[in-house]
């Protein structure tokens, strides 16, 4: 019954289900893996071990030939170098080739043979009455000038190495002066001063050289050698060390200058800036530094700041933007509060002072800026225009916007130079600019975003009666510099990727390219100016709408523009203002044209079709174009009315049906006494915000109405929808300030600009950050600030009150419902359409123009119906009497016949169907011709009796149209 056999012979079982076999071979890959890394190991040592033999050898052999010709060295020239003359230091004698290869600064012997060279040299030099270009290179230097530009750059590191490597050893003698020339320290160092004269053509491979073998390094540790010394003193005169950083100091950035970029961490200002009492040590070291350069470069060696990447926190709403920026690795929170306390309104307050203290506010425009303001705008440009990129804007922008002269002096200077057409000098002299850079790049990079920001804190007043800060007749002068600008930045030179990105991540891209970096910068804040300062003209015209444009738009222009991913589409993008508006509505109704090509192209399959009833216009809309896709809205959709029986009115819809129910439902929900829109005194149309007290779903049917207005502008209908500028401006997903509150609430508006100007203590008028919402005799008080109800508004705070009731007005009251109705209308139109446009000219887009209603085209590009033809007399009577009408009356036809008061904006050729004038039906009797003209919307159908006189036809008209009484008034 019991198991006896031998237990070591059990069959062994892998649980995981696998067999000997696999197990085996699994063993096997993994021993031919370690073996093959093994031998890949061995490889590798081998390979390490003939590199450093063959390093070693050839050291070995190097060490050997130097000692051999070190020997040879002295038995030619002496160990004392007695047996130099002048022809030695020439480009034929190999003197000064085998002193440099073989000299080790450590090995006393070559170390004074290196200070005897020193002594010679400025011997010769001195004979020859300081030629030491021909002692070098004999009579023709370029002939010879790869040769002698070596062995200069050569010598004079080798000073400065000999200097370092006895240091400790010469350390009471490294802050001597010149005087004292047979010191050998000073013999060394004045040497290096004797070769980088500024007159001399190898400065810049001698200090190139120097840079890149890390000089400032070892001359830091040069300096601290001295200070160790106890004989060391505070003096007055200059050293030879002075001498030589002063020297490198004022050469690197100039315009001549070619020397390669340095590592931050070696250069002048974190090697030798960083020297405790460095003022003390070289006293005159002040006259060779650039404050103003020297700050620019720290700053610009900085990460971007997290802290604030906006332009300023009042107004943003969250809810429209997405932003995109890419967020990276920055400062330490600390570090940047540190910089941004020490860059603080104080400090930027008497740095502006300081620079532009001498320039003039007002000066004579034929009188051109001299090399002073040159120099003094130049380094003030260039260290705000890091400024800007690196700081948060809210710390500086207010400071220098309205407690600096910045915005006229800029001004000022950028007229003279315009007037006088000197920019291709300015940028001539300034170290900031490659030569070949526009000379107004600099100024336009700090004065836009300055200016830019000081328009959003102007009120109207300001801008338009008193002038301030510029006139109207300056603006229009900048207007021109600003568009000639921006069109050469975009078009003629463009910046190598013309895609105005504002990502982070682009802008840490372009920061390695200077130049491409500027003009990327200025083409998004010229841009930014120039389509504010046509916001501006939109609201009170003081020049002329084709001031904007730029000269060089033409047909191929526009042609490329239509085409996605070109240089003008990317234009048309970030600056639409240069492009003439006729032809961004032709580009636009182009390129809607082309999307409902794409989706009306299966129209016989998949057709929407949507039964309305006639007294359910608006319920039954709302009910299923809520229910249709993207894809479906973009298709055509057909209408069949129901009537009030519940019977289908008869009629094919072609797409005049379609339009009446537009027309209907667009007339029905944005009637303010639906409640989801409000009137201002303009009677232009706004978000309710107390819209969710009447309707539990209004934000759905903000979304709707969005949709449908989007549908309206796809399919090319006009509706005569009179809507609110600040409200347009949310469809561009953009900010509403201050100077667009008279069009919502004028009183509101007058009594900040009274806070604004108010000459006493405003703490007394007992006002505090708080806003009371007066909704259907619902009062309710809200906080504009945390805590605003405790916040007293006093003379220091007034502003941002003024500017946090401005936002709460504008912009958060109708968050919600404008989001939604943004999310709505981007379902059929996309953002970079849109943009296109400012909120003036999309008004237009919507209802049409004024301007528009051409007598002339309309009756060119009329249709005749029913024995009408053009040249019957009905019909000329009918054009004579339209031309005597007024321009209200005509309007009034106008919309009598097509719904809409305005004509579409490229010509009467755009209407859709074409408006015809069809003779009405019935006999000629006295009866038939009592009948009054009717009309169809849906069709752009006039039906016209024969009538026999024009006074009738005048008559009958004008009842017609008076009356308003639908469409069968016969």
């Amino acid at each position: 019954m019991f198991f006896s056999g031998d237990s070591s012979t059990r069959k062994r079982v892998d649980l995981g289900g696998r067999s000997s076999k696999e197990r085996d071979r699994q063993k096997l890959l993994e021993q031919t893996r370690l073996e093959r890394n093994r031998r890949l190991w061995m490889r590798q040592q081998n390979s390490a071990a003939i590199k450093i033999q063959k390093f070693f050898r050839g050291r070995k052999a190097v060490e050997a030939e130097r000692l051999e010709l070190r020997k040879r060295f002295f038995i030619t020239y002496g160990k004392d170098c007695q047996n130099v003359d002048r022809h030695c230091f020439g480009p034929d004698s190999d003197f000064l080739r085998q002193l440099l290869f073989f000299c080790n600064p450590r090995n006393a012997a070559d170390f004074s043979a290196l200070v005897e060279t020193c002594r010679l040299l400025q011997h010769f030099v001195h004979e020859s009455a300081g030629d030491i270009l021909r002692l070098f290179s004999g009579s023709d230097y370029f002939s010879k000038r790869s040769i002698v530009d070596y062995r200069v750059k050569k010598l004079a590191y080798a000073c400065i190495q000999a200097v370092y490597q006895n240091r400790n050893q010469f350390k009471d003698k490294l802050f001597m002066t010149s005087d004292k020339s047979s010191t050998s320290t000073v013999l060394l160092l004045e040497t290096v001063v004797l070769l980088t004269d500024r007159r001399l053509p190898w400065l810049c491979k001698i200090i190139g050289h120097l840079l890149q073998k890390n000089a400032y390094t070892l001359l830091r540790d040069i300096v601290f050698a001295g200070k160790r010394s106890s004989k060391f003193e505070f003096a007055g005169k200059i050293s030879s060390l002075e001498r030589i950083l002063a020297v490198i100091i004022s050469h690197v950035g100039q315009r001549s200058c070619v020397c390669p970029n340095v590592d931050p961490r070696w250069s002048f200002s974190s090697q030798i800036l960083t020297i405790p009492f460095l003022w003390k040590l070289f006293p005159n070291l002040k006259e060779a530094i650039d404050f103003a350069a020297v700050a620019t470069f720290l700053l610009e060696a900085l990460p971007l700041m997290q802290s604030s990447t906006k332009e300023n926190s009042i107004g943003f709403d969250d809810e429209l933007v997405a932003s995109d920026e890419v967020v990276n690795k920055g400062l330490h929170r600390d570090l940047e509060l540190q910089i941004s306390s020490a860059m603080d309104p104080r400090f930027l307050l008497q740095f502006a002072n300081v620079l532009f203290g001498g320039i003039p506010l007002v000066s004579d425009l034929k009188k051109g800026p001299d090399s002073k303001e040159v120099v003094a705008v130049g380094a003030a440009c260039a260290f705000l225009r890091i400024a800007f990129n690196i700081l948060p804007p809210e710390c500086i922008m207010t400071v220098l916007a309205y407690r600096t002269d910045l915005v006229p002096v800029l001004w000022n200077f950028m007229k003279r130079c315009q007037e006088n057409q000197m920019w291709s000098s300015f940028s001539g002299q300034l170290p900031y600019l490659p030569g070949d850079a526009p000379g107004w790049l600099l100024p336009l990079s700090v004065f836009c975003p300055v200016y830019k920001h000081m328009l959003i804190i102007v009120d109207n007043e300001e801008f338009y009666e008193q002038e301030k800060p510029l006139s109207l007749k300056d603006i229009k002068s900048l207007i021109v510099i600003l568009r000639q600008a921006l069109w050469q930045l975009l078009w003629v030179n463009p910046v190598t990727n013309p895609n105005l990105d504002r990502s982070a991540a682009n802008v840490s891209t372009l920061k390695r390219h200077p130049l491409e970096f500027i003009q990327h910068m200025v083409g998004i804040v010229a841009s930014d100016l120039l389509s504010q300062l046509q916001d501006w003209n939109s609201r009170r015209q003081f020049t002329d709408p084709s001031d904007f444009h730029a000269d060089g738009v033409n047909d191929h222009f526009i042609s490329q523009a239509i085409i996605e991913n070109t240089r003008a589409h990317e234009i048309l993008k970030y600056a639409p203002f240069l492009v003439p508006f006729t032809s961004r509505v032709k580009i636009f109704t182009s390129q809607l044209a082309v999307v409902r090509q794409r989706y009306g192209s299966q129209a016989v399959f998949a057709r929407n079709r949507l039964r309305i009833r006639r007294d359910h216009i608006l319920e039954d809309a709302f009910s299923q174009l809520s229910a249709l896709s993207e894809e479906d809205l973009r298709g055509p959709v057909r209408i069949t009315f129901i009537n009030e029986f519940g019977v289908e009115e008869a009629g094919i819809d072609g797409g005049g049906i379609f339009k009446d129910f537009m027309e209907n439902v667009t007339r029905a929900a944005f009637d303010v006494q639906y409640g989801l829109f409000k009137e201002t005194a303009d009677h232009l149309l706004y978000p309710n915000p107390g819209s969710g007290m009447i309707h539990e779903l209004h934000l759905q049917y903000f979304h709707f109405l969005g949709a449908v207005l989007a549908k309206t502008m796809f399919e090319g209908i006009l509706v005569d929808i009179p809507f609110a500028t600040f409200f347009l401006s949310k469809l561009k997903q953009k900010y509403n300030y201050l100077n667009d509150l008279p069009s919502l609430d004028p009183e509101l508006y007058r009594h900040l600009i009274f806070l604004k100007h108010y000459g006493g203590d405003i703490s007394e008028l007992e006002l505090f950050f708080v806003i009371v919402n007066n909704e259907y005799g619902e009062q309710m008080e809200e906080e504009l600030l945390p805590g605003g109800k405790n916040v007293r508004v006093t003379n220091e705070n007034v502003i941002t009150f003024i500017h946090l009731v401005a936002n709460h007005r504008l912009n958060f009251q109708i968050r919600q419902q404008s989001s939604h109705f943004l999310r709505g209308f981007q379902q059929l139109i996309q953002k970079d359409w849109i943009n296109m446009f400012n909120e003036h000219e999309l008004q237009l887009l919507i209802s049409g123009s004024v301007d528009g209603f051409d007598i002339e085209d309309l009756r060119a590009h009329t249709n005749y119906a029913g024995g009408y033809h053009s040249e019957h007399y009905v019909i000329d009577m009918f054009w004579e009497v339209l031309r005597n009408f007024s321009r209200e009356n005509q309007m009034k036809l106008l919309k009598f016949v097509t719904g809409c008061s305005r004509g579409p904006l490229l010509g009467f050729k755009c209407l859709e169907p074409l408006f015809c004038i069809q003779r009405a039906a019935g006999s000629a009797s006295e009866e038939a011709l009592d009948r009054l003209p009717t009309s169809a919307t849906c069709m752009n159908l006039l039906k016209l009796p024969p009538y026999r006189s024009k006074e009738q036809l005048e008559q009958k008209l004008l009842y017609a149209i008076h009356a308003d009484a639908g469409f069968d008034l016969s």
